[in-house]
Order: C-alpha cells, then sequence, then structure tokens
C-alpha cells in the first residue's frame, strides 16, 4: 500500500473512532429528553435480549419526557422494567398502551458524575486515535525498511498523520466541551 492509501486509511478509522465516541455521548443524560438516551437499553423478549428500538418507537412530545409506543403490548410490562433498571435513575409509568418516562432534574452530584463519564469516554476515543496513528507510523517504517519508500517521504508522511490526529483530537475535545456545556446547563 501507498504513503497516501496508509493515511487514507488512517483517516477514515480515526473518523470511525469519532463516529463511535458521538455515538456513546448520545447515552449519557443530560437535563433534556433525548430517545438515544434509551434506546440501546436491552428488553427481554420472548427470552431473547432485544434492543428497546427494536420494539418500539421512541418519541419527545415534550422537553422532560419520552414516550415509549411499544409495538407488541404484551411486552409493555418488560420494557418499563427493563427501563427501571437500566441504572440511569428514570421511572416509567405506562398506561397499558405507552409508557411515559419522564426526565427528572439532575442533582449536582449527578451533572459531576456525568461530566466524568464525559472525560472518561473523551480519553478513551483519544487513546483509540492515537492507537491509530502508531499502527500506521508503523506501517510507514515497514515499507521504509523494504526500501519501498524513502526516507525524506516517509518522514512527510509521519507530520502529515501528526496533523491527522491532532485534528481528530480536536473534534474529540469539542465534542466533550459541548456535551460537558450541556450536562452542566441547568
Amino acid at each position: 500500500m501507498s504513503v497516501d492509501g496508509i493515511l487514507r486509511d488512517a483517516e477514515q478509522k480515526m473518523g470511525k473512532s469519532i463516529d463511535h465516541f458521538q455515538s456513546e455521548l448520545t447515552t449519557i443524560r443530560t437535563g433534556r429528553a433525548n430517545p438515544a438516551l434509551i434506546d440501546h437499553i436491552n428488553v427481554p423478549y420472548y427470552g431473547t435480549p432485544t434492543p428497546l428500538n427494536q420494539l418500539a418507537q421512541i418519541s419527545t412530545p415534550e422537553a422532560r419526557l419520552l414516550m415509549v409506543q411499544v409495538y407488541d403490548r404484551s411486552q409493555i410490562g418488560a420494557v418499563e422494567k427493563a427501563i427501571r433498571d437500566s441504572n440511569l435513575g428514570l421511572n416509567p409509568a405506562s398506561d397499558g398502551q405507552v409508557v411515559r418516562v419522564p426526565i427528572p432534574p439532575l442533582t449536582e452530584e449527578r451533572r459531576r458524575e456525568y461530566v466524568r463519564m464525559v472525560k472518561s469516554k473523551a480519553e478513551d476515543a483519544r487513546v483509540a486515535v492515537r492507537n491509530i496513528r502508531r499502527d500506521e507510523i508503523h506501517r510507514i517504517h515497514e515499507q521504509e525498511k523494504a526500501g519501498e519508500v524513502p526516507e525524506d517521504q516517509a518522514k512527510r508522511a509521519q507530520e502529515q498523520l501528526q496533523k491527522i490526529t491532532d485534528v481528530h483530537i480536536g473534534q474529540i475535545d469539542n465534542l466533550a466541551n459541548r456535551k460537558e456545556a450541556e450536562v452542566m446547563e441547568v
């Protein structure tokens, strides 16, 4: 693979790391209702753990309320129990037709805990990006040793790789800062 191919490959992998980080951030609760908050919860559906978003339609009719319209009404109790047991601090209620999940305001202590979670996930994402950089630098060195790439071209490729890494780490920092501000917003 050429040096340009390695750089494109690295950029693509780093982009996927950022996408994963963004999807992880949606599971962290803020003061507002967001369907992504509960759509990943597994519900035992006839003995098989199934993500909630495959069993129900989740909507936000109000800023602090999630409404879960379960497709199979016989599963409303299981959905309610799964949401309650999810460690998100939510207390769902059903009327036999839909499950309503009020989103209580966050306490200061809980907000700080969520900010710590955001920071931890951001650091994990940064480590993933740096690991990609390390692996790609190793590939460039291997090509250099094999005589496929001249030394100066390898050096330039490493510098470009560092720039790509810096851009992606900057994106992770921006996403994390935005999420922290969202969590701390009262």
